[in-house]
């Protein structure tokens, strides 16, 4: 696919351009020269991640790259990542809208592609109070347990498990269960696995390279039919939604859940983006932020400790340790649970759940400094911003032996996941930062005990922990290019 975008774009803008746009180099980082036409967009490969951590080895932490008619500046190391995250946070906090998600006008209703105005903030807050505030977490602890059980019943009946569709449909459910009180997904069904296809086909869609967002010419025309693959999948997602909304408000029934929130604010504000249709696009970007999230650490989590069988026998001890004859502990355990809290971290080090987070937007011309406040370099307006969480995880001046999975690095240093430490921010930093942090955080942690509590693992025969393929898959977030497969052996359970 990528040597045919290539092409199509070369035969097709060739004759419109005459001349190279050249980059002022006295104020713009340095970075790879650009081909006419195509600008850098050969430099970024399959893996864009890590096609740009080589290049800053050559170019810097900081470097520029034009991406068809589009300045991105790619930031590669903690100071850079702090300048441009919290020195300059409000400059930087606007958005570059994909072209794939104007399609049904999602582009008016997006709450993760919108800019930082009055809507995004009205919407940040609604989403805040009503599913991620300290008491609605309390008050929906229990649930949460209950979805664990499930996904522990479901694998004592397996032979063979998928773990990231397991945790996929496990938190799949949990969303459903918070926003609407029902299960959308149930392991075994028909419509779960279509549900699961429309979601994972859209966000890989929405992650996929479009010649729309490097050369306008091509927003008028689908070349690589990315549009009309989104708009199936997005349409079928939709109608989903609408149908569950309409039943809502017709059957006047009363949930205290979050649809019945946004109903209700809909009904007391006439709010033009809380209209049944605007609502069901607010639910495409939440079902799509929480899910492959929090499912795709869990399987690299997974991955790892069956790739390094002493790790995985010591977070088994400690929870067993810890557990006793129990199979299902609480979330208020997980902070008794030292090692556990390691694996997560580190696991989160090296498979960020997004490589670049979603690209920033400079809103206006701002100046990049160095600690001491030298001028060094000028980001244009409208400038695509990329961090790459990915490569400031495997930073060699920051991480000893940063290739490697070892838990215990973490005793050192008190990191959390609030986005203040640049050298570790896997949920991101500042006004843009990822809102369910604390949701995702605890199911991480809770999916993964569940799976090291109540089984034994072993990979299916002739596969040894080091022949585990360990690619990833480039897109909105960083799935494995394999999933991963295991043999779960229960726990029995004492009477």
């Amino acid at each position: 696919m990528d040597s045919v975008m290539i092409f199509m774009a070369l035969l097709s803008i060739l004759f419109l351009y005459f001349n190279i746009r050249r980059r002022p180099a006295s104020r713009l980082p340095p970075g790879p020269y650009p081909f006419p036409v195509m600008g850098n967009i050969l430099s970024l490969g399959s893996s864009p991640h890590i096609s740009l951590a080589s290049l800053s080895k050559i170019h810097g932490p900081v470097m520029s790259l034009n991406l068809g008619n589009m300045t991105t500046i790619v930031v590669s190391s903690p100071d850079t990542a702090q300048n441009i995250l919290q020195k300059n946070d409000r400059i930087c906090s606007g958005r570059h809208l994909p072209d794939i998600f104007k399609v049904l006008d999602h582009n008016k209703y997006t709450f993760v592609f919108g800019p930082a105005n009055s809507q995004w903030r009205t919407l940040r807050k609604i989403i805040k109070e009503n599913m991620f505030s300290q008491p609605q977490m309390d008050a929906k602890q229990g649930f949460r347990l209950k979805k664990v059980e499930e996904l522990i019943a479901f694998v004592r009946r397996s032979s063979v498990v998928k773990i990231g569709d397991a945790a996929f449909t496990t938190t799949l459910n949990l969303l459903s269960d918070l926003f609407f009180s029902m299960n959308l997904a149930h392991y075994d069904s028909n419509f779960s696995r279509e549900f699961k296809d429309h979601l994972r086909m859209a966000l890989e869609i929405g992650g996929s390279r479009n010649l729309a967002d490097y050369f306008p010419i091509f927003r008028f025309v689908d070349v690589q039919g990315l549009r009309r693959r989104g708009r199936f999948h997005l349409s079928r997602l939709i109608c989903i939604f609408e149908e569950i909304i309409q039943h809502r408000i017709e059957s006047k029934e009363t949930k205290n859940d979050f649809l019945d929130a946004l109903i209700n604010l809909s009904q007391e504000t006439h709010d033009s983006t809380l209209t049944i249709n605007g609502i069901s696009h607010l639910f495409i970007e939440l079902f799509g932020a929480g899910t492959d999230t929090i499912s795709s650490t869990v399987e690299w989590a997974m991955t790892e400790l069956l790739r390094n069988p002493d790790k995985l026998k010591k977070a088994q001890g400690e929870l067993r340790a810890f557990a006793g004859d129990k199979l299902i502990i609480e979330e208020s355990d997980i902070s008794k649970l030292p090692y556990i809290q390691l694996v997560v971290k580190e696991t989160l080090r090296l498979h960020p759940p997004s490589p670049f987070m979603v690209p920033h937007r400079a809103e206006a011309e701002f100046e990049i400094v160095d600690m001491e406040g030298k001028y060094l370099f000028r980001v244009p307006k409208d400038a695509k911003i990329l961090v790459n969480i990915w490569e400031i995880g495997r930073d060699p001046k920051v991480w000893e032996d940063p290739h490697a999975f070892i838990p215990e690095r973490f005793l050192k240093s008190e990191f959390d996941f609030n986005g203040q430490d640049f050298r570790f921010f896997p949920f991101g930093s500042g006004r843009r930062s990822c809102l369910g942090m604390v949701l995702g955080e605890k199911m991480v942690h809770m999916l993964l005990i569940s799976l090291l509590l109540s089984f034994d693992w072993k990979l299916e025969e002739g596969i040894n922990p080091q022949d585990i393929d360990m690619d990833d898959k480039f897109g909105i977030t960083m799935e494995k290019a394999i999933p991963l497969r295991a043999i779960p052996i229960p726990i029995p359970i004492k009477s």
